[in-house]
């Protein structure tokens, strides 16, 4: 009888236990980017933006971008301005971009981009140390 009874028990526990499947850690930075690798011809860049005088620069870790000074570079200097503590400071950025070759008859980067959608503006990093500052 013992038996019967632990059999059942062990029955019961076995069918009661749900088939859960552990979830993973979700990565909002991987889905971020996967959610932008689209077949529409753009690219996200993550880097420093700064727009001084009639120049907007773009620069990543492996390249430096020509911004094309439209409405949307408008909306993301807007947006780095908050950031800003001296009008030269670099924001960090992350765009969708279209990219493309200068004109060869024209000044700057090899490379220009054209800002299609505005992702995401971070604060600088407050510990960074490479900015030089020249006294007189």
């Amino acid at each position: 009888m013992k038996k019967i009874n632990l059999i059942i028990v062990l029955a019961l526990a076995l069918f009661a236990c749900k088939n859960e499947t552990k979830q993973e850690e979700v990565n909002l930075e991987a889905n971020r980017s996967k959610s932008y690798d689209q077949n529409d011809g753009f690219t996200t860049l993550k880097g420093e933006f700064v727009y001084y005088g009639d120049a907007a620069v773009l620069q990543t870790n492996n390249e430096i971008y020509g911004v094309v000074i439209d409405h949307n570079m408008h909306q993301l200097n807007k947006q780095v301005t908050a950031y800003k503590k001296e009008a030269t400071d670099m924001i960090p950025v992350t765009v969708r971009v279209r990219k493309f070759e200068k004109d060869t008859n024209e000044e700057g980067w090899k490379y220009r981009v054209e800002i299609k959608e505005i992702l995401k503006v971070e604060a600088p990093d407050p510990e960074s140390k490479d900015v030089i500052k020249l006294a007189k």
